[in-house]
């Protein structure tokens, strides 16, 4: 494309559209292939001063912070972590101001904390989040929202109960990409759905895990009785502490922690509220590091039929040990066509069939005499005529721009309904039905049995 037609395009575009010449979906097409670059909406006024507080200050911890205080109007007074390394870190980013403790409980009732992020191990984050909502205060938990299904149910109805703003930090639900995504699925682009595949592969330490342990982890640095809840009472153990995600008491495996990603996306795409079956198989692979759940996962889920989306099944993948060096993708099949899935951006491939299934190559029509062929063409363009016999095939492609960061617009949704009191865009119950599969995964995979599921009652049958 010339620069003299590149301009012309650009000019006539609509104003939620743009040529994009980058991006993840770019570089899997043609060169210069048009992308329609999506805009996040207008920027929320920062009515009013939100204070927030946050529990686990580790990776997730210091990211959501960190993406929250862009939001105008936030301010981040207080922290609570088990680690003393942790809590000298907040200090030493965010200043000497900024309260620091080892027991959440001290942020409940201060009257300077609005909003409280739970980032902590997942086996706390339903009793953070319900002592928090209990105090008045607005939450937003990181998935997966509970550890065990009964929990997701505690959670819900102390919401429902108490009215207070929660929201879960799956914030793929909040990307522009996504609601692209949806608008299109609901246009009947790829026509029937009928299969949904993603994988989300690594092959990497880090990736699998194995984090980095700083070489003061003591006791007398860290609060390990309390990191342990009501788990197994066990002697001081750096490596349960800064690697927890490896075990089954406090984490919840490659399910918890990677396919609800892929399931809160699906569901916010399609209308879905979760399976009706669910089968696991997997195995621990290459990191055999002590842990206690495996490296790689496969599960298969049974969406039945409802008035938002016809059955499909969906298939995800993890893999720990992928000697190829890992990637991801989510794929929506239909009927018609497939979406593809990014990050952030989105294509969407079309493979309409003809009306004439065409005849000759791999057929029947070779073993025909050579007056039952000349039959068979002359009844065969009697009833299709000049329709063409192959499928028609277009691609679309979109993206949000440049340095787009859907974190930081669902920390924008969540504190608009706190400002608002507009609905949140993943409440209690959107995380439990996007949690609840992926620990009916982990049943599935332990138990090596089918799990049945009550989608609209969000319980094992």
């Amino acid at each position: 494309m010339s620069d003299q037609s590149r301009r012309k395009f650009i000019k006539h575009l609509s104003s939620t559209a743009a040529l994009l010449g980058i991006g993840q979906l770019a570089a899997m097409g043609k060169e210069q292939e048009q992308v329609q670059l999506i805009q996040p909406e207008k920027l929320y006024t920062a009515n009013d001063k939100i204070r927030i507080a946050c529990v686990g200050m580790g990776i997730m911890g210091f990211g959501d912070v960190s993406c929250a205080l862009k939001v105008p109007g936030v301010e981040f007074v207080a922290a609570a972590d088990l680690y003393d390394g942790h809590l000298a870190k907040v200090k030493e980013v965010y200043g000497n101001q900024v309260f620091t403790t080892r027991d959440y409980r001290e942020l409940l009732h201060r009257k300077d904390i609005d909003a409280i992020i739970v980032a902590t191990p997942d086996h706390w984050h339903d009793t953070i989040s319900i002592d928090a909502m209990e105090a008045g205060k607005a939450v937003y938990c990181e998935k997966p929202m509970v550890q065990q299904i009964e929990e997701g149910h505690r959670v819900i109805a102390t919401q429902q109960r108490t009215k207070a703003v929660f929201q879960v930090g799956s914030q793929r639900v909040s990307s522009i990409a996504m609601a692209e995504a949806r608008k299109r699925y609901l246009a009947g682009d790829i026509g029937q759905l009928n299969v949904v595949e993603a994988r989300m592969d690594r092959h990497s330490a880090l990736g699998a895990w194995q984090y980095s342990i700083p070489t003061d982890a003591s006791p007398k640095t860290i609060d390990f009785d309390t990191f342990l809840k009501d788990t197994a009472s066990l002697p001081f153990d750096p490596v349960r502490f800064f690697r927890w995600r490896n075990y089954q008491a406090y984490g919840t495996g490659v399910p918890g922690d990677l396919f609800v990603h892929l399931i809160s996306g699906v569901h916010y795409i399609t209308g879905a509220i979760g399976p009706s079956a669910i089968y696991a198989s997997g195995n621990l692979v290459q990191w055999k590091d002590g842990r206690d759940v495996p490296d790689v996962v496969v599960a298969i889920f049974d969406y039945p039929a409802t008035k938002e989306h016809p059955a499909f099944q969906m298939t995800l993948r993890v893999n720990f040990a992928d000697g190829s060096g890992g990637g991801e993708y989510t794929r929506l099949i239909g009927t018609d066509g497939v979406m593809e899935m990014g990050w952030n951006d989105f294509r969407i491939k079309k493979h309409k069939l003809s009306a004439a299934p065409g005849y000759g190559g791999w057929d029947t029509y070779n073993t025909f005499t050579k007056a039952e062929q000349e039959r068979f063409v002359q009844q065969y363009q009697g009833k299709y005529g000049a329709a063409r016999e192959k499928a028609a095939e277009t691609s679309s492609a979109y993206a949000a721009p440049a340095g787009y960061d859907d974190r930081l617009d669902h920390f924008k949704n969540f504190f608009a309904a706190m400002r608002t009191g507009q609905p949140v865009v993943e409440d209690a119950t959107f995380g439990l039905r996007a949690a609840g599969p992926a620990l009916a995964t982990n049943l599935s995979y332990f138990g090596k049995k089918i799990i049945q599921w009550d989608p609209l009652n969000m319980k094992v049958i």
